[in-house]
């Protein structure tokens, strides 16, 4: 579940208010700032805490792994899922802050924002308490029960001990390279997340000195997960950790010398490409530089073994610079997200989902899309309608003899795409091609960079964006000759990104159209971007970082003053995150005409609902289910105009002035009816895996009432628009 944190040269002053702190297991509590049923506005804080919601997300992830009624792999990647997010909070989030309060290499000891990594640290270790608890007590238990096994060295029986000695020989001692530390050998340096050893030693070394701690590092090319041959596991399948096969061998490593005691280790670092744009003249040169070096930025998080020894712990902590705070002595692997790989091994149905399939929206054969598309917009719901249809639409106007040029943007992509792939062929074929390739994407800038040189090297026109924003808008536009020599337009926008394997678990909404007002605007941007122009006024498109937020505010404002002339104002909002105080803002204001508002915010949420004479009419609700919820949403109602806006962006500010985003209407009204019918309305509806937040920060299961029918608003898409096992119904 990827999140991105703001520009480190700009610190947002609310983080520094201690207004809301998680509490486990289910719900996020507001700190003592802000009294209950406080009615005085002058004396409310009107926004909660960014990283305490943030945290609080993960808790309601976290709740997914302890239903009992998800299949138990199901419940396992959702702990890795925990995992993964809690590493990009402290790479990214985390990290920003320090570094926004760190002056030549001292950290700033200003009371409030060490109160505020305080309670940072207190919910993550609980946080990570929890998961740890799920996965030992009941997770790894219950798997064992249907024949799954991961095996310590305790639990392994004498065949299984020979063949992991005999791996140990064969696969690991070789790649293994013991550091003992002395002034010739001084502490190594260590790889971001890697996995590495601290061993304890008596006696003397081969020179007759006392080196008393040694460093292991585990190579990456090693598997983490390995499993053991099926004929020395008769009960099932049996598999062990990489750490456990060292930790049961590591004596082996130090022969003449006594190990006292040893710990894996981890160690959590600044992720944060920092490259000056203004300075540099090829970016991706720059920007290939910083990659070598984000491996070793600065150290924010130390994970051991919860057995690790306190001198060695100590020992580690001032290696790397952090105070115990950051200390996170675990039970079981230092690295949780790697236990995901054993979900890829096992294919037993009963402890996965049941299958689900996206329907195909509509029939078409090469080049028929197109003649479809002059007759009507397509309207696809990922991931209940495939992502095929737009990977047909580009690969079929690479192909098309009458596609004079294609332009598309790329955030996320992956590392192989049938899309990149159909770019580079359209080029070889002498289509124009042009490509806005965001280099910044974090966590993928190196995929993008690989991509960027091939589609170069094939003839594309490639270009990085606009320095010191982040291109994240989602378009494609093809250009096709017809009929009289006619040039016409055919456009994909989309909430997502153009990656393939993302949108089988990414909720997300694309437009497929012809429509010449809005494919032209499409093109405006592209020329904006490629040309640095200045861009025109848009009648359709509202483009971030010029009109995206005044529009937006625009909006709800007008919903205000409908409000205001006695007349319904309604506005529901769906997105990922929301953040920026100035449309916070302008929801209150309108709540307070008298607005009805529901917001679906999946993550971290700055406002407060539900708060008299400030919010009371404004509702916010998380929904966490199989699917990753994606799509960005915005419903006006405007006098039964109904107007619906699907977009890139979230309403932070850095989605509102620091990226090309853009918000498209719907205009047909069937697919309004459809986006409000798919997109929002089961959202509302949902009793299964929505959570409340109130006024005081707290997040609250949505329960079923009475005779209340049972809801999930991701169930009912699979089971209207795809197709789903009969046995997953509620």
């Amino acid at each position: 579940m990827p999140s991105e944190t703001e520009n480190k040269n700009s610190i947002d002053e609310n983080a520094l208010k201690p207004v809301q702190a998680a509490n486990p297991p289910h719900k996020t509590l507001a700190s003592s700032s802000s009294a209950k049923n406080n009615t005085d506005l002058s004396k409310t804080v009107i926004f909660l805490d960014r990283e305490m919601s943030q945290i609080a997300f993960n808790w309601r992830v976290l709740a997914q792994a302890e239903d009992r009624s998800i299949p138990l792999l199901e419940r396992l990647k959702y702990l890795c899922i925990v995992g993964s997010n809690l590493d990009e909070f402290f790479e990214v989030r985390v990290a920003s802050l320090l570094a926004q309060n760190t002056v030549d290499g001292e950290l700033v000891e200003h009371p409030a924002f060490l109160a505020m990594l305080k309670r940072i640290s207190n919910e993550c270790h609980q946080l990570t308490k929890r998961q740890y608890e799920l996965l030992n007590q009941e997770i790894l238990p219950q798997l064992s029960k249907k024949g799954v096994h991961l095996l310590r060295h305790s639990e392994r029986n004498e065949a299984q001990r020979a063949w992991v000695k005999s791996y140990f020989e064969r696969e690991v001692r070789p790649l293994l390279t013991p550091i003992g530390l002395d002034p010739a050998h001084p502490f190594p340096q260590v790889v971001n997340k890697s996995l590495n050893f601290i061993v304890s030693l008596a006696g003397k070394d081969a020179f007759g000195r006392g080196t008393g701690i040694a460093i292991v590092k585990a190579p990456r090319v090693l598997p983490r997960i390995i499993k053991l041959p099926d004929e020395i596991s008769p009960n099932g399948l049996s598999f062990c950790l990489l750490s456990s096969v060292i930790h049961a061998h590591i004596e082996d490593l130090f022969n003449g010398r006594e190990v006292i005691n040893y710990s894996q280790f981890r160690v959590t670092r600044d992720s944060d490409l920092w490259v000056d744009e203004e300075e540099v003249k090829n970016l991706r040169q720059a920007l290939q530089g910083e990659l070598q070096t984000r491996q070793f930025g600065a150290a924010v998080r130390l994970e051991v073994a919860k057995n690790c020894p306190e001198d060695l712990a100590r020992f580690l902590l001032e290696q790397f610079a952090l105070d115990p705070d950051r200390l996170y002595p675990v039970d079981g692997p230092v690295n949780m997200v790697r236990l995901g790989e054993i979900v890829d091994y096992v294919k037993q149905p009963n402890l996965r989902f049941p299958p689900f399939s996206a329907k195909a929206v509509a029939k078409y054969s090469h080049n028929d899309i197109f003649t479809l598309l002059r007759k009507q917009d397509i309207l696809l719901h990922h991931p209940f309608q495939p992502f095929q249809t737009v990977i047909d639409f580009i690969r079929s106007a690479s192909l098309d003899p009458n596609v004079v040029a294609i332009k598309q943007t790329i955030y996320r992509t992956g590392m192989n795409s049938d899309l990149m792939e159909s770019l580079i062929t359209a080029s070889r074929l002498g289509k124009e091609v042009t490509v806005i390739v965001e280099l910044m994407a974090r966590f993928d800038e190196e995929a993008n960079i690989n991509w960027a040189d091939k589609l170069q090297r094939a003839g594309a026109q490639v270009v990085y964006g606009v320095v010191g924003l982040k291109t994240h808008a989602k378009l494609a536009l093809v250009i096709r000759r017809e009929e009289g020599g006619i040039l016409r337009h055919y456009a994909h926008m989309g909430t997502g990104n153009y990656h393939p394997s993302t949108t089988r678990f990414y909720t997300d909404f694309g437009l497929l159209t012809a429509h010449p007002a809005m494919a032209a605007e499409i093109n405006e941007v592209f020329i904006h971007l490629t040309g640095l122009t200045k861009p025109k006024k848009f009648e359709h498109l509202w483009l971030a970082p010029f009109a995206l937020q005044p529009q937006i505010i625009k909006a709800i404002r007008n919903e205000a003053r409908i409000a205001r002339e006695g007349r319904p104002g309604r506005i529901i909002a769906k997105m990922n995150a929301l953040l920026d105080e100035s449309v916070i803002r302008a929801l209150y204001a309108a709540s307070a005409d008298g607005v009805k508002i529901d917001l679906i915010i999946r993550g971290a949420c700055a406002l407060r609902p539900g708060v008299p004479g400030l919010s009371e009419n404004i509702r916010v609700r998380s929904i966490i289910g199989r699917f990753l919820e994606h799509s960005r949403i915005y419903y006006f109602r405007n006098d039964l105009e109904h107007n619906v806006y699907l977009a890139s962006a979230d309403w932070m500010n850095r989605n509102l002035f620091r990226r090309i985003e853009v918000a498209f209407p719907v205009l047909e009204k069937s697919l309004k009816k459809r986006v409000i019918s798919e997109g929002l309305d089961p959202y509302l509806k949902d009793n299964l895996n929505a959570w409340l937040l109130d006024s005081e920060g707290h997040y609250e299961r949505k329960k079923v009432r009475g005779n209340q029918p049972r809801f999930c608003a991701q169930q009912y898409l699979m089971q209207q628009l795809g197709s789903l096992s009969d046995s997953d119904e509620e």
